[in-house]
């Protein structure tokens, strides 16, 4: 009853500051981990090159890994939220556990992966001897041991959508403390390299899973399990399955364009350019996430309070959350497009590789301002429920006007017309976007 009257009754700005903030962490905390990876294997005494191109290209199967699992918890996060604003704690109980249960399905479909796919994924991708083990190895540790990515996307938005974003930030940082400490022991003191990093992730994402997992056995869980809310229910599974099919369509799609982008790099740019594009992704990355943090943390505010039937604070909170996202975006881009090579510095020290990377950092964010309101909007539709807005919004940036520019770009201007390709999608898209809001 009092996260009820929270959600209802409490102004949105101080809401959107206990629930955003919290989201605002956990979602630029899961980026930190593509980051510090990157950094620590950058900086390899022996192999670094190597190593920065493994984990370009196993990057977009960790996405598409990641996109499920948020998917199915953003479904659930949205779908919970408004049935406890309608006041149903026995379907909001049951709409958890088929979650947790969906998210068996997901697990024991990466870990067949893990042990069959991976090396013919990486062997399509390079035939580079040495990129090629060190993809494998990479891969195969994070698919194998995939339960605490895919399970800590769905405590965490269980938690966010009863208004406990707290935990599920506290546990991030723990994970990501963890992560940082034992990347350097793993990689360097114990000379393990690439298959450290992997090693340090994993056991850093488990830790991050068992911690949110202590609350919904404590007494004051609003979430209470017992054995007939694991039962699949189909109306269940549908609703949730489509109010998620936007993150997930917007996480795949950031796949397909990761593997296309591979290929066009390589075609205009050869390996230097991989390199460089693995460093440019992680950064537009850590930026994303912030705004997906902003936006997530607008989701259960705007399904509980759109479920109540107030329109007015579904309103405000909107107007809110795309003026907030706008300003760190526009942060962003003033950074990535004046100093590209003071932050490219922080993961290589190669000149060539530097050079390369700071040029395409500075063209890719050349208009990064505009991503905050269209993500918005886009998380904005599905927190409604009108999932197909959703969906087509997070395509158009990331596939409909995105693959089409790289192609036909990069046939002019060569590998600079790659890099073009991602401002020119990200305009088109918000003003895509906005025609949808009006």
């Amino acid at each position: 009853m009092t996260e009820s009257n929270k959600m209802k009754d409490m102004p949105v700005n101080k809401l959107m500051v206990q629930m955003g903030i919290p989201m605002i962490l956990s979602m630029a905390l899961q980026a930190v981990y593509n980051i510090v990876d990157s950094a620590f294997v950058g900086n390899m005494r022996v192999g670094s090159e190597a190593a920065l191109n493994a984990l370009t290209l196993v990057f977009p199967v960790q996405m598409l890994m990641v996109a499920v699992g948020i998917g199915t918890g953003v479904g659930t996060n949205a779908l919970l939220a408004r049935t406890l604003g309608q006041g149903n704690n026995k379907k909001a109980a049951k709409v958890a556990g088929n979650s947790l249960f969906l998210g068996v399905i997901i697990y024991v479909v990466c870990l067949l992966f893990g042990i069959f796919g991976v090396k013919a994924y990486i062997s399509s991708q390079t035939v580079d001897a040495e990129v090629f083990q060190m993809g494998v190895s990479y891969l195969r540790i994070c698919c194998v041991i995939s339960f605490g990515i895919i399970f800590f996307s769905l405590f965490e938005k269980l938690l966010q959508a009863t208004g406990r974003s707290l935990y599920s930030t506290i546990g991030q940082v723990v994970g990501a403390v963890v992560n940082i400490i034992l990347d350097p022991i793993f990689i360097f003191w114990l000379d393990m390299g690439i298959k450290g990093a992997a090693i340090a992730t994993i056991i850093s994402m488990l830790l991050c899973t068992l911690f949110v997992m202590n609350h919904f056995v404590q007494k004051d869980s609003i979430v209470r399990f017992h054995k007939g809310t694991f039962k699949l229910e189909k109306h269940v599974v549908w609703n949730i399955l489509t109010i998620g099919v936007s993150p997930f369509a917007m996480q795949l799609a950031g796949s397909l364009v990761v593997v296309i982008q591979n290929y066009a790099l390589k075609q205009h740019g050869g390996d230097l350019a991989l390199g460089a594009n693995g460093i440019i992704t992680s950064v537009g990355m850590l930026l994303v996430m912030l705004i997906i943090g902003i936006a997530q943390g607008m989701q259960p505010i705007v399904g509980f309070n759109f479920g109540a039937k107030k329109y007015e604070r579904v309103q405000e909170t909107l107007r809110l959350v795309i003026i907030t996202s706008t300003i760190i975006m526009g942060v962003g881009c003033f950074c990535s497009v004046a100093f590209p090579k003071l932050i490219t510095r922080a993961f290589t020290n190669d000149p060539d590789l530097l050079d390369v990377t700071a040029n395409g950092l500075r063209i890719s964010l050349l208009v990064f301002v505009v991503v905050g309101s269209q993500i918005s909007i886009s998380q904005f539709f599905q927190s409604i429920g009108i999932a197909w807005k959703a969906m087509f919004l997070s395509l158009s940036r990331q596939v409909l006007f995105l693959i089409p520019a790289m192609l036909l770009f990069s046939r002019f201007w060569g590998l600079d017309g790659v890099w073009y390709a991602a401002p020119f999608s990200d305009f088109v898209a918000a003003v895509t976007a906005w025609l949808f809001l009006w």
